[in-house]
């Protein structure tokens, strides 16, 4: 009697095209037959990279000026061999300039959308506070304590918060919050500093890096009432881009670092800071923008350009080769 071999192990799919590369992917680490190409292929691990896109108009170092997604951003001020008062939105790939500041200014910080947002503080030393509404910036309620170099976050013109920042007599702890009419004085991060980072909504934000001196690795989160330190980045460094709407999910790139300017990408997941691919381009006080830690953009900088990149997760598809 003949005796048969008992053929065992995972059936593979078998598909007319390959499966979608775009993140997230629900068909992560499977292996399937595609019969268009006549190849087994494999679904990897999701990965981040940076892509170039549009030119700014002007070319500048935004440092904190500027917010919203990958697809719908805003640049507002910033640096390009003296303070400048242009405004920039991105569509996804292109920039246009729309409605100047009323004051020419740089290290300032925005925060919102590019439909609504708030410019704020910023050199020389001012508490200068524009509310911009998808047309024009209107001077509204200015900071009590005015400064440059802040951190930011915040979701709209109505609703927002800077921390730390520099004046003349040092570095700063101080944060304040925005209602849409006026700023208040809440608690004060635990270590003061200039250049800072920051990301997230007024109820729940985060801020990390910054000169303190010298650059720092703290990251702390806010809960609405109080700022607790949390995992530190893995590099520090001071005039880094952040995306600006999740305190859980976000992105920080780039900046001032030992012995200088760092393309470097890190991740903030909600608990700890993992390193990324780079910036193609090395640069500090940039401005950042995106949803999370998967959309990012990172427009201008300095040495001072016009260069945007963008920061996108996919899932390469690997083609088996036996050969």
């Amino acid at each position: 009697m003949a005796t048969f071999k008992v053929t065992k192990g995972t059936p593979v799919a078998f598909r007319d095209s390959a499966y979608p590369a775009t993140y997230p992917s629900p068909y992560e680490g499977e292996l399937f037959y595609n019969s268009s190409s006549g190849a087994f292929q494999f679904v990897g691990l999701g990965a981040g990279s940076w892509a170039t896109g549009g030119n700014l108009n002007t070319g500048r170092k935004p440092d904190s000026g500027s917010d919203g997604t990958q697809t719908a951003a805003i640049v507002a001020g910033g640096y390009s061999g003296a303070g400048v008062a242009v405004v920039e939105k991105y569509n996804g790939s292109t920039w246009t300039e729309v409605g100047d500041l009323n004051e020419a200014r740089y290290a300032g910080a925005t925060f919102g959308t590019s439909s609504s947002a708030i410019h704020t503080g910023g050199h020389p030393y001012t508490g200068k506070t524009e509310s911009w509404d998808n047309s024009s910036w209107t001077e509204v309620g200015d900071l009590n304590t005015a400064r440059r170099e802040i951190g930011r976050a915040g979701a709209s013109n109505t609703s927002g918060l800077v921390a730390g920042g520099y004046i003349a007599t040092g570095y700063q702890a101080i944060v304040e919050t925005w209602n849409g009419t006026s700023w208040t004085e809440v608690a004060d991060l635990n270590t003061a500093r200039s250049g800072l980072s920051g990301t997230g909504i007024v109820t729940a934000a985060l801020v990390a890096a910054g000169d303190t001196p010298p650059r720092t690795v703290n990251t702390e989160v806010w809960n609405g009432s109080s700022w607790t330190e949390v995992n530190n980045l893995n590099t520090g460094r001071f005039y880094a881009g952040t995306t600006g709407l999740s305190s859980t999910n976000a992105l920080l790139f780039g900046g001032l670092a030992a012995p200088g300017v760092t393309a470097n990408t890190e991740s903030w997941n909600g608990t700890s800071w993992t390193e990324l691919n780079n910036l193609a381009t090395a640069r500090e006080s940039m401005g950042g923008a995106g949803s999370g830690g998967s959309s990012a953009l990172a427009s201008g900088g300095n040495p001072i350009t016009a260069a945007t990149e963008e920061w996108s997760f996919a899932h390469p598809l690997k083609t088996i080769d036996v050969s």
